[in-house]
């Protein structure tokens, strides 16, 4: 997630975002289905030109043409056997960032040096998996349009129809296990995506799980545990003063009211103040120390998302011949798009209560993720495990009552894992927001064990 907040709702700035364009690349192939008349699916095939990976990849854009919306995206074949190994579709949050950020800095085949030359990574996550980033909503990353989405439930709309397409195009991946991962606000997409998909009985691919990590998912539970992380009690010692640890508790039963409100109506009325309140509130404190809200450990650097190493992506992706090679149409890449993230605050959609489409996910006996970094302050594991905890579920009685184990990678402890049926979490040891960041080689563990059928760790 993104941290960009005003102090009211009279300071909200908006505007709309300025529709991206520039020459039309040549695609090898368009595809379109009757079955959904206004998208057209474009492909190219020369990204492997880049060298970021030497396995089969395609680029190109989902076209929704009576909307003008052009979604990006980017797929990387399994480095091992891409005829029987899983296909897995990966989504950044935000609301605003682009999912190429997951590729080059946290599990995608390479991350991007400081000369501008892509480096090796062996810990990517399509080593056992092919993997698919979209850049989405619209005016995300290489994505663009002259309209704005700004809520969950349209963006997943979106998503279904660019799956369609893209599994009538290589229809050689349709019958394998089909998942879904994603960080921060993805714990609002993939819910919603997950049962966008579930709803189209006549879907031609088989999703097989989500996986989400450090998300937002249940506002109301985890917004009370901002103070806790921030003040001693997530693992690490307190970063605030005591005065300041008291200050956030004392704001706290406004905010869960305020929430509590957003959930009970839905309303931009109710759940705008709620989000700027709370953001306020909770999260204020914390960012004044300039502190990485990523990453407990560490002071905020280089770029907006505290990460210097980050500018050398959005260098790179802006190279001419490096968006010749994509087929990108955008005039400028940009990793997070703030607009975006306001449009979404503004339409209330931050502290709707996306969790009951968990709930809808587990009676339909899809395996759920959650996992979490237990260094991450922004959707914190305190709060991601209290929510898990406290999710009503037919399994959740039974649920409570499982013990938690240690999850070991090679002979070392990882984290710790509880499970009952198709419910999992999973605390991270050592990882922030960005699991496959800090801890490569236990990320690569957890979702090659997942996708595999391992729901117990």
């Amino acid at each position: 997630m993104m941290l960009e907040f005003p102090e009211t709702v009279s300071k909200l700035n908006f505007k709309a975002p300025a529709k991206k364009s520039s020459s039309k690349s040549q695609f090898d192939y368009h595809v379109s289905d009757a079955k959904l008349p206004n998208h057209k699916l474009r492909v190219k095939n020369t990204p492997k030109d880049l060298g970021i990976d030497s396995v089969k990849q395609y680029s190109g854009y989902l076209d929704v043409e009576d909307e003008d919306k052009h979604f990006f995206y980017w797929f990387f074949e399994s480095r091992n056997d891409p005829k029987n190994d899983p296909v897995i579709l990966w989504l950044n949050g935000g609301p605003g960032c682009s999912s190429l950020t997951g590729l080059f800095f946290e599990l995608g085949p390479a991350s991007i040096g400081a000369d501008l030359k892509p480096v090796h990574n062996p810990y990517s996550w399509n080593s056992n998996a092919s993997v698919i980033f979209l850049d989405q909503p619209v005016n995300v990353g290489y994505s663009y349009s002259s309209q704005s989405v700004s809520n969950t439930i349209a963006a997943g709309q979106d998503v279904y129809a660019f799956l369609e397409l893209f599994f009538k195009q290589f229809p050689e991946y349709n019958t394998l296990p089909f998942h879904i991962a994603g960080e921060s606000y993805a714990g609002h997409y993939i819910p919603v995506f997950a049962s966008e998909i579930l709803s189209h009985e006549d879907r031609s691919f088989n999703l097989t799980s989500v996986l989400i990590g450090n998300g937002l998912t249940d506002p109301l539970t985890q917004y009370e545990y901002y103070e806790p992380m921030a003040c001693g009690e997530g693992g690490e010692p307190s970063v605030l003063e005591p005065e300041e640890c008291q200050a956030m508790s004392n704001a706290i039963p406004r905010c869960l009211s305020l929430i509590k409100s957003c959930y009970e109506s839905g309303s931009l009325w109710s759940c705008v103040p709620a989000t700027i309140y709370c953001n306020n509130g909770q999260m204020g404190p914390y960012q004044k120390t300039g502190r990485n809200v990523y990453d407990i450990r560490t002071m905020c650097e280089g770029s907006n998302l505290c990460y210097k190493d980050l500018e050398y992506i959005d260098q790179y992706l802006n190279q001419p011949e490096v968006k010749a090679k994509l087929g990108a149409e955008v005039d400028e890449y940009e990793s997070c798009n703030f607009d975006i993230n306001r449009n979404f605050l503004l339409a209330g959609d931050w502290m709707k209560p996306y969790y009951k489409n968990v709930i809808e996910l587990l009676e339909a006996k899809l395996p759920v993720l959650i996992y979490a970094g237990d260094k991450d302050f922004i959707c914190n594991w305190l709060g991601n495990q209290a929510w898990t905890n406290s999710l009503p579920w037919s399994g959740a009685a039974k649920f409570a009552t499982e013990k938690i184990r240690t999850w070991t990678v090679g002979k070392k402890a990882a984290g710790e894992v509880k499970n009952f049926a198709n419910f999992t979490f999973l605390r991270v040891f050592g990882g922030g927001h960005m699991v496959p960041y800090d801890q490569p080689e236990n990320a690569l563990d957890m979702v090659n064990r997942w996708v595999s059928g391992d729901r117990k760790f």
